[in-house]
């Protein structure tokens, strides 16, 4: 483990101004929460929510036609517990979540953006506001099929973001998406990390509360 785990050496910072508020955006309680990134047609988000129902589920989607039929899954089911967002997932999560106010967060095969990895996820100064959301305990599930991508995360991770984490192999019968069903198919090897954010851990975002109070305020003042 690095010498100290309770801080980061992530050389960029994320700049909060340059941000708009989410279409319909609508405030949420600062109650704990689970969130979802890229939450696709929704397959994960309902067996998820009929799985867990005292944890409350926020899953977001932002391409309009994997929304659509999310959506309308989540209107047939109907868990209480699950609330479906059309935003991108880092407005929204500037603009709504507490500090500390996520317990589990899922990022289930992201775009690999192989022509710029620096909008994976880990390589992104939005990761360090993700983990100043993150409750102490908290863990991110951050799957892909993609070895070189996982690898990446991994050096990332304890070289960059000092933090600890775990790796496994998806088990074949797996289905908790339809990217991982098609890919585990093929016959691909799936993985994820599971990643820890210690009691204690720093960013540089720890005291920064959801945009639309911040701003309010500024607005009022």
């Amino acid at each position: 483990m690095p010498s100290n785990p309770l801080s980061h050496h992530f050389p960029r910072i994320f700049h909060l101004a340059s941000l708009h508020p989410p279409r319909d955006f609508y405030p949420i309680a600062d109650t704990p929460i689970c969130l979802e990134i890229g939450a696709g047609k929704g397959k994960h988000a309902l067996l998820f929510a009929s799985q867990n129902p005292d944890k409350h589920l926020y899953a977001i989607e932002r391409t309009a036609i994997k929304f659509e039929a999310f959506d309308k899954q989540a209107g047939m089911a109907n868990p209480p517990n699950l609330t479906a967002i059309h935003a991108d997932a880092i407005a929204w999560t500037a603009f709504a979540v507490y500090p500390k106010q996520i317990q589990t967060c899922f990022i289930l095969y992201p775009n690999p953006e192989p022509k710029n990895k620096n909008q994976r996820f880990l390589n992104m100064p939005f990761f360090e506001l993700l983990l100043s959301k993150m409750a102490d305990g908290g863990q991110i599930i951050l799957a892909s099929n993609i070895g070189d991508y996982i690898d990446e995360a991994e050096r990332l991770l304890t070289e960059m973001w000092q933090l600890p984490y775990s790796k496994r192999q998806i088990e074949s019968t797996s289905a908790r998406t339809h990217f991982e069903i098609k890919y585990l198919a093929r016959g691909e090897r799936c993985q994820e990390l599971i990643i820890t954010k210690p009691g204690g851990y720093r960013t540089r975002f720890d005291e920064t509360l959801p945009l639309h109070l911040s701003r309010s305020s500024s607005d009022e003042a």
